[in-house]
């Protein structure tokens, strides 16, 4: 296979860095362009740019030398409105004018099934509309936009719309299943819990990313639903992890209707630790087709959402000491758990 040279923005967050590992791992070489630090011990191996995605003066260093863009880099859903709709809208239009601008072979970028809203019907389909739900799914709706007014205009550019996608270094919304269960408690879930929802390993999706920068340019230059093939319940996956902590404890489903009331309240006051997007639809049916991708890209999931989750749990299980202490806003750290820190102990 031919070496081949990518700029992933976001490099440093945690789809940013496991996709920067599997690129490495395939003798290709890599350079990582995100405002945060590249504090891995790949960083070696890695050409490091720590600069915002937004900052024109950085495209030249950014983009010398490159064959393909993966475009992680976005401001997530309890980011500030304001920052969701510059880092995702406006900074993908920025970078989308200076790989144009400097000719380059391809720009992959990574949105999101959020593009979606709350659906009526399952499987998603790529053809359905797309409706976003609060800042951060209309930011991924407009990018979306952006994207196909560039793709239009000549631009080779796959877009894929990842699943809600777990493995080494997440945390965020998983970091709260994960300490429910190495704790020893229950966990709560909205509704009954046997929704049918599906997840991704996030190794399934650099598989795709791959796909899309090395596959036939005709039949990649479309956009993608990428999750697991094998789910179940929401139940079920989240069940094998509490079985994986060996305590014996279930998951316990609460009534879905006054729990989201109950949740919207606490979110206008800043203690729901999930946002509007997560808690809407999370006692209902979630899942997309990936026939597209199977059928173009050749993409063949490995994982089920059992073992992404657990793949998820043992990391967390091993890396906990220096896990930040800090909640924040990105996949790699904790964040807020609010009022379900009551709720923990009850369990």
């Amino acid at each position: 296979m031919q070496k081949k040279r990518f700029l992933v923005t976001g490099g440093a967050g945690f789809m940013g860095i496991n996709l920067v590992r599997y690129l490495l791992e395939r003798g290709h070489e890599v350079r990582s362009y995100d405002i945060a630090a590249f504090d891995y011990p790949e960083a070696d191996k890695v050409s490091i740019l720590q600069a915002d995605i937004r900052d024109r003066s950085a495209h030249d260093s950014a983009f010398e030398g490159v064959d393909f863009v993966v475009h992680c880099a976005a401001a997530l859903p309890l980011a500030d409105p304001a920052e969701i709709h510059s880092t995702n809208v406006d900074g993908t239009r920025i970078m989308l004018e200076a790989a144009r601008d400097r000719g380059t072979e391809r720009f992959i970028h990574i949105s999101s099934t959020a593009v979606y809203g709350i659906p009526d019907h399952h499987p998603l389909v790529e053809d359905d509309p797309m409706v976003g739900v609060g800042p951060y799914g209309a930011s991924k709706v407009a990018a979306e936009e952006v994207c196909k007014e560039f793709r239009d205009a000549g631009m080779l550019l796959p877009v894929l719309r990842p699943k809600s996608f777990v493995g080494p270094e997440r945390l965020g919304a998983f970091e709260l299943l994960y300490d429910f269960a190495s704790g020893g408690h229950n966990f709560p879930v909205l509704g009954s819990g046997d929704n049918l929802y599906q997840l991704l390993d996030v190794d399934d999706l650099n598989h795709a990313v791959e796909n899309c920068a090395l596959g036939d340019a005709e039949m990649v230059n479309d956009t993608f639903n990428i999750g697991a093939e094998d789910f179940g319940s929401l139940r079920q996956s989240f069940q094998a992890v509490l079985d994986r902590a060996g305590f014996g404890k279930r998951v316990v489903g609460f009534p879905a209707t006054p729990a989201i009331w109950t949740l919207r309240a606490l979110e206008a006051v800043h203690l729901s630790p999930l946002y509007k997007w997560i808690y809407e639809t999370a006692s209902k049916d979630s899942f997309v087709s990936i026939d597209r991708a199977k059928s173009r890209l050749g993409y063949k999931p490995v994982h089920s959402n059992a073992d992404a989750l657990i793949r998820n749990y043992d990391w967390y299980l091993a890396n906990r000491g220096r896990i930040a202490v800090e909640a924040g806003v990105t996949h790699r750290v904790p964040w807020k758990k609010g009022a379900l820190r009551v709720v923990r102990w009850v369990m």
